[in-house]
């Protein structure tokens, strides 16, 4: 008995580390090598997807608006031996503002805001060194519902934390 589960927990820790090309949709704005990820919360990609142009991110360190004010966040964490990942955090909530608050030290590619209507705004970090603090992700000022939050990031320290929030 012991044998069999410790042979199904290889199983699982070998497929959670399978690494893939980064798939992003037809228009992606960004244009670079593949880069291989292993992918911890995969997109779902909708049946239409518009690109805006993308944004070219800006380190803007931000102090969160009050806890009252904040609609939604979700973390990931990111290990150095993992190198590149991918994954998506399922937003579903309308608000004005992303932020993006890190602990230890990452790059982060690029990361892909998914709006209700099938707009998706890359916002593009070009692999941006990045230690702990809160930065503006995004600003949307019009109360746009967001469907998700993708990044394609790597740990630099041996553990990093990566969390986005919505703020109203």
């Amino acid at each position: 008995m012991k044998g069999i589960l410790i042979a199904a927990l290889l199983a699982v820790s070998a497929l959670a580390n399978v690494r893939v090309n980064v798939r992003v949709g037809v228009g992606h704005p960004i244009r670079r090598p593949a880069r291989t990820v292993i992918v911890r919360r995969p997109a779902v990609v909708p049946a239409r997807v518009v690109y805006a142009p993308p944004v070219v991110w800006t380190r803007t360190v931000v102090a969160l608006p009050p806890r009252d004010r904040l609609v939604w966040e979700d973390s990931e964490v990111l290990t150095r031996q993992e190198d590149w990942v991918d994954t998506t955090l399922k937003v579903n909530a309308r608000g004005d503002a992303l932020y993006l608050r890190t602990e230890g030290r990452m790059q982060i590619d690029f990361a892909e805001v998914e709006f209700e209507n099938g707009q998706v705004q890359v916002v593009d970090f070009n692999e941006a060194p990045l230690e702990r603090g809160t930065f503006k992700l995004l600003d949307f000022k019009d109360g746009r519902k967001v469907e998700s939050v993708r990044l394609i990031a790597r740990a630099r320290s041996q553990k990093a934390r990566v969390t986005v929030l919505m703020g109203k």
